[in-house]
């Protein structure tokens, strides 16, 4: 039996590991960001260090294998940063680190992956839904979200959840909900190893709305909307004027619950830029501008990052 000195020596050690563990967790503040920047490719942690962006979003190529990379730019000189990783979970890329080479050289593809996306080269349909590509996104060997958390990364974002969309559009009725299911796993899981972890998704603003119950809006951090205002279907111009208009009553439940809502526009035109920035910020939103590639860093003379 313990004695009371064993047992007053292990609640001690108790205290002392869990001030440990809060002290050495990171700050997360996601609610006081109040500018972003998006550069998925070509993007330099010594170009991002100086820039006084709240939050930096970037492929996880941006660590280069080392979390001292992306504790750097959190803890940089142009100011703090949360920085926050792109992640695919609706579409499986030929050229990422779990795609076997003889997947390709014989089109003996797994039975988790779908037709080739007939837009972007290299990208592939997946089912979601399937346990085994789940695994490979979220708590397999070596899994893609564990290799964000373990590089220092404070969220991820999640794209192609519009393959609930695709899906749904082929017949299957579950879709939205599997995609539901799917994206609240990534949030419980990333979340038990590291607390106030972000997820944020790509485009999907009125998926929270077809299950109100299902604590999907719950769990995420945000969303990052793209083309809102301009940029949709061409670079350069404005978005219709309609179909912004849905896209935005959506949005504004997101705002009211708190949610981060970043918008990406697609244009070159000093008064798209403006504007932009202007109707995002009215809105609630917070608002960047770059080229469809997402391959530059951009500040923008009077909508400076502060």
């Amino acid at each position: 039996m313990f004695s009371r000195k064993t047992a007053f020596l292990a609640f001690l050690l108790l205290l002392l590991t869990g001030s440990a563990a809060a002290q050495d967790a990171p700050v997360r503040d996601w609610a006081a960001v109040n500018d972003f920047i998006i550069q998925l490719q070509r993007a330099r942690v010594d170009r991002l260090a100086p820039t006084a962006y709240d939050l930096v979003i970037s492929d996880i190529s941006l660590a280069g294998g080392s979390a001292a990379n992306i504790e750097r730019l959190r803890a940089s000189e142009g100011g703090d940063k949360l920085v926050v990783a792109y992640m695919s979970i609706g579409q499986a890329a030929t050229f990422q680190y779990y795609w076997q080479p003889e997947w390709s050289m014989t089109g003996a593809r797994p039975e988790w992956a779908d037709s080739p996306d007939g837009t972007w080269a290299g990208d592939i349909w997946v089912h979601y839904w399937d346990a085994r590509w789940q695994s490979i996104i979220i708590d397999g060997e070596d899994s893609y979200l564990d290799r964000i958390i373990d590089m220092g990364f404070d969220g991820v974002l999640l794209d192609r959840v519009d393959a609930a969309t695709y899906y749904e559009e082929q017949g299957r009725d579950t879709a939205y909900a599997e995609m539901i299911d799917f994206v609240m796993a990534i949030a419980d899981h990333a979340r038990e190893r590291s607390p106030g972890f972000g997820v944020f998704t790509i485009n999907g603003e009125d998926i929270p709305f077809r299950d109100p119950d299902s604590g999907y809006l719950e769990s995420v951090t945000g969303i990052l909307v793209e083309s809102l205002h301009y940029g949709y279907p061409r670079d350069h111009e404005p978005s219709p004027a309609d179909w912004t208009a849905l896209r935005e009553a959506d949005l504004a439940r997101w705002v009211e619950a708190g949610k981060l809502v970043l918008t990406v526009d697609y244009s070159r035109v000093p008064e798209h830029i403006a504007d932009s920035f202007t109707r995002g910020r009215a809105a609630g939103y917070v608002p960047y501008v770059s080229d469809r590639g997402l391959s530059r860093l951009f500040i923008f003379e009077g909508f400076e990052p502060d």
